[in-house]
C-alpha cells in the first residue's frame, strides 16, 4: 500500500471538521448570529454526509472486513493511536449529526442567541462525541471524552438561571469525579496489561493471569463506573432528572445522546475485551451489567410515575432506556444486542423529540394555572349542557397533541412505532436463545417484566400529563411556534415513523452489526495488522 486511500481519510473528518468549525466560529462577532448559525448547520449537514459515507464503506465490502482503519501519526497499532470506523461506529456518527442537526435548528430563533460561543461550543461538544464513537484506544477515549465534558459544562449553563447553575454545578462535580475515576481505571489497565489499544488490550487478555488479572479486574471496574456514571445506571444517575429538568431543550436533547455514549462504550468494550476468547477474564461483569440495568429500569420506572414535571419525567425516562440497553449489554446474546441497538435509535430520537417538545407545552399553560386547577377543570361536569358546537382546534395545539401522543407511545412502547417494534423484538429475542447453550431463566423473566412494568408506568405518567395538560378546557391557549422548533421535532418523530416502516431493512443492518460486536477475533486481527504508508519513519527506528 503505497498511500491511505482517500477515503481512508473520511474516518478522521468527524473529528476535525467539528474542531475546525469551533475554532473558527470563535472568531466571529456574537452579534453575526444567522452567520454563525449558518456556519455551523453546514458543519453539521458535512457530518451528516460523511457518516452516510462510512456507512456505505463498512458495509457493502469496500473496505476489507467492511472495517477501515486510520492510524494517527501513521505509527502501527498498538504505539499509535489508531481510529476505527466499522458498522457500529458508522451508525451512531450518524445518529449523532441528526441530533445535532434537530438541536441546532430548535436553538435559531432563541437558544443560541442567550449567552456567548454557543455554537463553538455545540461543534466542540460534536467533536468530542464524534471521537469517542471512532477511537480505538482508551487514553484517546479519555481525551474525546474530556472534550465532549468541557462542552456540556458551558452548554448547561447557556442561558443561566439560579436553578441550572445549581444543577450545572452538580453536573460539572459529579463528571470530575468519574473523569478521575477514568484515569486511575485506565493507569490500572496499562499496569497490568502494557496497552490501551483496545483490540492489543483484547488479544492479550487471555495470557494475564494471577496479580495482573487481580489488578486488571479492579482498573475495569473502576474505569466501568465512569462510564456507568454517564450512562446513569443506578444508583450512579441520581444527577440526571436535575440536569435534564434545568437545562435547555436543545442541550437536554444532546445530554440525551450523550447518555448514549457511555452506553456505547460499554458495549464496544465488553464484547471486545470480555468475549470468550478472553481465557481467565472471560465473561467478566456480564452479570453486573445485567443485574444493574434492571434496576435501573426500575428506579427510573419508579421515577417517571412518581414526577410531576415533564423535565423530571423526561430524565427518568432516560434512565428506563439506559437501564435497558446495559441489561441487554449484560445478557450477552447476539440477537438481544441487535434488537437493543435498535431500541437505541428510536428511544433516543423519540426523548429528544419529547425533550424539545416540553418548552413547547409550557407555553399553553395560563400563567397563573395550577396542575390542581388543571386536573379539576379537565374533569368538572357542566349540569347544564348548552348546545354543541364544533370548536377548531388551533394549528398549533393539534402539533403539540400529534407530537406528545407519538413521543409517549414510543417510549412506553406502544403499537404501532417503533418503540413497540423494540421491546417486542426484545422479548422475542430473550424467548428463542441463538444456541441451546442459551437457557431461559428467571433472569430472563424478570427483565421481560421490568421492560413491561416500565412500559405501564411510563404510559401512565405520561397519559396523566397530557389529560391534565391538553383537556383542560378553558385553562390552555394557543402558543407561538417557531418554523424551525416545528421542523426539528417533526424531523426526530419523522425518523421514528421511517424506523417503523422500514424496520426490516434495518434490523438486517443491525443484524450484521451485532454479528460483527460478535466476533472479536476479526476485528482484532483487522486492527493489528493495519499497514502504515511506507516510507515514513515508524516508533523505535533511525530516521
Amino acid at each position: 500500500m503505497s498511500s491511505l486511500s482517500w477515503n481512508q481519510h473520511l474516518i478522521a473528518l468527524p473529528i476535525l471538521v467539528p474542531l475546525i468549525c469551533g475554532a473558527l466560529l470563535i472568531m466571529i462577532n456574537e452579534s453575526r448570529h444567522q452567520l454563525k448559525f449558518f456556519i455551523n448547520l453546514v458543519s453539521v449537514m458535512l457530518q451528516f454526509a460523511i457518516a452516510v459515507s462510512l456507512m456505505k464503506l463498512t458495509d457493502t465490502g469496500i473496505w476489507e472486513g467492511n472495517i477501515g482503519i486510520y492510524l494517527a501519526a501513521n505509527w502501527s497499532a498498538p504505539f499509535g493511536i489508531a481510529l476505527a470506523a466499522d458498522r457500529l461506529s458508522a451508525l451512531m456518527l450518524l445518529l449523532t449529526s441528526i441530533m445535532g442537526g434537530a438541536a441546532l435548528l430548535y436553538s435559531a430563533m432563541r437558544w443560541s442567541r442567550i449567552g456567548v460561543h454557543f455554537h463553538s461550543l455545540f461543534q466542540f461538544l460534536l467533536m468530542g462525541i464524534n471521537g469517542a464513537f471512532l477511537t480505538h484506544d482508551l487514553f484517546n477515549l479519555f481525551v474525546f471524552f474530556e472534550v465532549m465534558l468541557a462542552a456540556s459544562y458551558g452548554l448547561v449553563l447557556h442561558g443561566y438561571n439560579t436553578t441550572r447553575i445549581r444543577a450545572g454545578m452538580q453536573y460539572i462535580a459529579i463528571n470530575l469525579a468519574a473523569s478521575l475515576l477514568f484515569l486511575i481505571g485506565v493507569a490500572l489497565i496499562y499496569a497490568s496489561t502494557g496497552t490501551l489499544n483496545m483490540s492489543d488490550l483484547a488479544g492479550r487478555l487471555a495470557g494475564v493471569q494471577g496479580e495482573d488479572l487481580f489488578l486488571l479486574k479492579i482498573g475495569v471496574a473502576i474505569l466501568a463506573i465512569a462510564f456507568l456514571t454517564k450512562s446513569a445506571m443506578w444508583p450512579l444517575g441520581f444527577w440526571l432528572p436535575t440536569t435534564y429538568s434545568a437545562a435547555s431543550p436543545p442541550v437536554a436533547a444532546m445530554l440525551v445522546l450523550m447518555t448514549k455514549v457511555g452506553a456505547y462504550v460499554v458495549l464496544r468494550l465488553w464484547l471486545l475485551v470480555f468475549s470468550n476468547e478472553a481465557g481467565e477474564a472471560a465473561g467478566f461483569g456480564y452479570q453486573a451489567l445485567l443485574w444493574g440495568g434492571m434496576a435501573t429500569i426500575l428506579f427510573g420506572a419508579a421515577g417517571m410515575l412518581s414526577s410531576e414535571g415533564l423535565g423530571r419525567m423526561a430524565g427518568y425516562g432516560a434512565i428506563v432506556s439506559s437501564g435497558t440497553l446495559l441489561a441487554v449489554v449484560g445478557y450477552g446474546q447476539a440477537s438481544v444486542v441487535t434488537a437493543g441497538l435498535y431500541y437505541l435509535l428510536g428511544s433516543t430520537l423519540a426523548m429528544a423529540a419529547f425533550v424539545l417538545l416540553i418548552e413547547l407545552i409550557e407555553r399553553i399553560r395560563k400563567p397563573g394555572a395550577s396542575i390542581l386547577a388543571l386536573t379539576m377543570e379537565a374533569f368538572a361536569v357542566d349540569e347544564t349542557p348548552e348546545e354543541t358546537a364544533g370548536v377548531g382546534i388551533p394549528g398549533a395545539l393539534a402539533f403539540l397533541g400529534l407530537a406528545f401522543a407519538a413521543c409517549a407511545l414510543i417510549i412506553a412502547g406502544m403499537p404501532p412505532l417503533s418503540g413497540f417494534i423494540a421491546k417486542f423484538t426484545i422479548f422475542h429475542a430473550l424467548l428463542n436463545p441463538d444456541t441451546p447453550a442459551i437457557s431461559i431463566t428467571m433472569t430472563t423473566w424478570i427483565l421481560i417484566a421490568l421492560i413491561v412494568f416500565s412500559g405501564l408506568t411510563a404510559i401512565i405518567a405520561l397519559m396523566r400529563f397530557g389529560v391534565r395538560t391538553f383537556w383542560a378546557s378553558g385553562a390552555i391557549t394557543a402558543p407561538k411556534l417557531h418554523v424551525t422548533e416545528v421542523a426539528s421535532i417533526t424531523l426526530l418523530l419523522a425518523l421514528c415513523i421511517a424506523l417503523t416502516l422500514k424496520a426490516g431493512p434495518m434490523f438486517d443492518y443491525l443484524e450484521r452489526t451485532g454479528q460483527d460486536l460478535h466476533r472479536p477475533a476479526h476485528y482484532i486481527e483487522k486492527i493489528r495488522s493495519a499497514p502504515v504508508v511506507p516510507g515514513v519513519v515508524q516508533p523505535g527506528e533511525m530516521p
